[in-house]
């Protein structure tokens, strides 16, 4: 109509205009360059002097501590390839590896292993990369790192290893993945603490099951005193986790083994393999598991999910963040197993 603007084409020019102003940003730094993962300026950024392992003002990151942060895989590569150095830590002791174990980004350790990078380096706790990813509960991480032959029988200042820090912060699954590669659980700490000392003073019931039913004798490990003279009971009753003292006291009361009424495998995959969203979200809101964490077929709580079509356990993970390529032994993602999946 005459005298009345037509909006279809200026939004269009509008939004061509806004496209390409975004792709026309130019950073002004390496370690932005690196963050965003664009390799191009990257380089150029360098071809134009900017020093390989210059240190950030705020973070004292490095471009690789940064490219190891944030998943920048091929600026990661770039970096290596041109001459970065691996071994430069940040003020708290930190090589990119300690870094991408924190993150839980598995394609940058590996890289940086394949690179020989060196993961027996310790921080400034005495912490390896495999304490740090004990620690944020990503077990693919450290699987990657055991594969390569790393030692978790290393401890830190507090004379704790992988084990103790997986059941401190209740991360079932690297607990699991640890004892599985015959990581020893009856190892005590500088204050005389088991990892089940250790998993009941959080309240980690979980882990607590688990370390009890590996343990030789779930009855004197209930028992054993710390250098405190505290046992399992003592501490989850001087830190308020009724939880593990119910259990405790109920399994007592009984005379049963502690492990003889639960499944302790992979809860979070038996969750979304029954839909039971409510534990499902419990699980991975206290830690318990990853979005991410694998069985030992390689599958995630989304393949379960998606094999038994229980779609509103999928739709939270996928609004959690849970990543839907991952593939497990047989080489199926979620949706494959969806595909195949009669219902």
């Amino acid at each position: 109509m005459p005298g009345v603007a037509n909006p279809g084409p200026s939004k269009s020019r509008r939004e061509t205009a806004d496209s390409s102003s975004r792709k026309k940003v130019h950073f002004s730094s390496i370690h932005d360059a690196v963050r965003a993962g664009d390799v191009k300026q990257l380089s150029d950024i360098v071809e134009r002097g900017a020093n390989l392992n210059e240190v950030d003002a705020l973070h004292q990151f490095t471009p690789l501590h940064w490219a190891a942060h944030s998943g920048s895989l091929e600026c990661l590569h770039w970096l290596l390839w041109s001459g970065a150095d691996a071994t430069q830590t940040t003020t708290r002791g930190w090589t990119a590896a300690h870094i991408a174990a924190i993150r839980g980004q598995d394609a940058c350790l590996q890289a940086l292993i394949i690179n020989g990078a060196n993961l027996a380096t310790q921080d400034d706790r005495g912490c390896t990369p495999l304490h740090l990813a004990a620690t944020h509960g990503h077990s693919f991480s450290l699987q990657i790192m055991l594969r390569s032959g790393v030692d978790p029988s290393v401890t830190d200042k507090r004379e704790w290893k992988p084990v103790h820090y997986a059941s401190f912060h209740g991360r079932l699954g690297c607990l699991q993945l640890l004892v599985k590669w015959g990581c020893g659980i009856e190892d005590v700490d500088y204050n005389g603490n088991l990892p089940v000392h250790l998993a009941a003073m959080e309240g980690h019931l979980h882990c607590l099951k688990f370390l009890l039913s590996r343990m030789n004798s779930a009855t004197q490990a209930l028992k054993a005193f710390n250098d405190n003279g505290e046992n399992v009971l003592d501490l989850a009753q001087r830190f308020l986790k009724q939880n593990v003292v119910q259990f405790i006291q109920g399994a007592q009361y009984e005379g049963s083994h502690p492990d003889d009424h639960d499944d302790l495998a992979f809860p979070g995959h038996v969750a979304a393999f029954k839909g039971d969203l409510e534990m499902l979200k419990k699980l991975i809101g206290d830690g318990v598991i990853n979005l991410n964490e694998r069985d030992d077929n390689g599958s995630t709580p989304m393949h379960k999910a998606a094999g038994q079509g229980h779609i509103d356990c999928l739709q939270w993970l996928i609004e959690m963040g849970a990543e839907s390529n991952i593939t497990n032994k047989a080489g199926e993602t979620p949706s494959d197993v969806a595909k195949r999946s009669p219902l």
